[in-house]
């Protein structure tokens, strides 16, 4: 009996005082602004991708936007608003891409650098976005409807602590 209760109390020091993720985890958290129920709440990597796909309601192009798990940053590293007739998109610079966000029509953006805090995604009407991360598919329209606003955030592992 005594065994019993030393082995127990071992194993409660041990999971109480080992950190939930590693330094090199971050969670990523999808929620709704208006509530703050978390969608989806996922441990990733350094460097692991969330992939973003919507339709572009103006131009009625899906676009797709990736990015990459940074130190408690997502680091926005390619854009593509695809060609309806499946020809390759003309490539872009990066400090081009404001402009032809407004301006429409297919292109593309490899090797660009942003870095964001927090992604803020309202829901439209036509758009349909879904984020795909740690292979899942999580559509945003489903979860939140038509106006309503998805909070993409990231924290890293001393927030846990």
């Amino acid at each position: 009996m005594l065994l019993r209760i030393i082995i127990i109390t071992i194993y409660i020091i041990i999971s109480c005082s080992s950190p939930a993720i590693s330094i090199d985890e971050f969670i990523v958290i999808i929620s709704d602004k208006d509530t703050g129920r978390i969608i989806s709440s996922e441990v990733t990597k350094l460097g692991e991708t969330i992939i973003l796909t919507w339709r572009n309601s103006l131009f009625n192009l899906e676009v797709t936007e990736t990015y990459t798990i940074g130190d408690t940053f997502f680091e926005q590293t390619g854009v593509i608003f695809h060609d309806p007739y499946g020809k390759p998109e003309p490539v872009i610079k990066a400090e081009e891409i404001d402009d032809f966000y407004h301006t429409g029509g297919p292109f593309k953006v490899a090797n660009m650098s942003r870095a964001f805090k927090k992604i803020v995604f309202r829901i439209g009407e036509v758009g349909n976005p879904v984020i795909k991360l740690k292979g899942k598919n999580i559509n945003l329209t489903s979860q939140v409807g038509f106006g309503g606003v998805v909070i993409v955030e990231i924290k890293g592992s001393s927030h846990f602590k």
